[in-house]
């Protein structure tokens, strides 16, 4: 057998070995996060990085998703009778879906992309190398502050979000279907439950350290050259989208296995 030959590999061994660098560095991470000494200037530099780049975004997101799942669910539920529970049927949908959902998206797309190209620019320069060459942990040093403040600004987010998009579907709601506003928030308060908003947060913390570590891995191997550098950040990008897709529906199926929804 030629060398050539002996080299081949296995079809899927390629994207098997990239899932396995990203778990390692994930849980390198992890490891990371205890230890001393922590980059406490550069985790609040980076949570306000954050925050700057996706608050307004995120707000102004928030308003038409929450007036959508209002008019649609306040179209369905006047169509089977049942106008009462439109404000249980929209804010629960907004507090356990939309907001991780808007947050994590507008995290991974806004603040990770910059992660990731940051990252990718110090690799194309070697600082990486030379970090690692005079002792220094780039995970520790670079990537766990930045992790951190992604699932810190998601948390945060995340409930201007759940904020925003209940009051915008109660505007919507009351104000262009003609309900009544004691009808909307008495149906909220039968049906939602403080675990609802707990899945929520979880979500959100979750969805940012995924954000975090995608950006940070996609940075840390670009192909080659500054182009590279644009296609690991289109990469990290989509990647980390389709992550918390998968994540959200593993969740919310244990959510709704683990937790009986409440009583009328």
């Amino acid at each position: 057998m030629s060398a050539r030959e002996g080299s081949v590999r296995v079809p899927g061994t390629s994207a098997l070995i990239q899932v396995g660098r990203l778990a390692t560095l994930a849980w390198e991470v992890l490891r990371a996060i205890p230890r001393r000494p922590f980059q406490f200037r550069e985790w609040i530099q980076q949570s306000w990085f954050f925050a700057s780049v996706t608050i307004l975004p995120t707000a102004l997101v928030a308003i038409p998703f929450g007036a959508v799942i209002a008019l649609q669910l306040g179209s369905l539920t006047e169509q089977i009778g049942a106008q009462s529970f439109t404000g249980a049927a929209s804010a629960l949908a907004i507090v356990q879906q939309a907001s991780p959902l808007i947050t994590a998206l507008l995290v991974a797309g806004a603040g990770g992309s910059a992660v990731c190209a940051d990252i990718g620019a110090r690799k194309i320069r070697e600082e990486i190398d030379a970090m690692e060459v005079l002792g220094i942990n780039p995970v520790q040093r670079l990537i766990v502050p930045r992790v951190l403040a992604a699932m810190l600004v998601s948390v945060l987010l995340n409930g201007l979000v759940s904020v925003v998009g209940v009051l915008g579907g109660y505007f919507f709601n009351v104000v262009m279907q003609g309900g009544t506003p004691g009808a909307y928030l008495a149906s909220f308060n039968a049906l939602a439950q403080l675990p609802d908003l707990y899945i929520s947060e979880i979500k959100a913390v979750l969805y940012g350290f995924v954000a975090g570590v995608v950006a940070a891995y996609r940075g840390l191997n670009p192909a080659g050259g500054p182009k590279g550098v644009g296609d690991a950040v289109n990469q990290a990008v989509v990647i980390t989208f389709l992550l918390l897709f998968l994540i959200n529906v593993v969740l919310t199926a244990i959510y709704l296995r683990v937790v009986p929804p409440k009583a009328i």
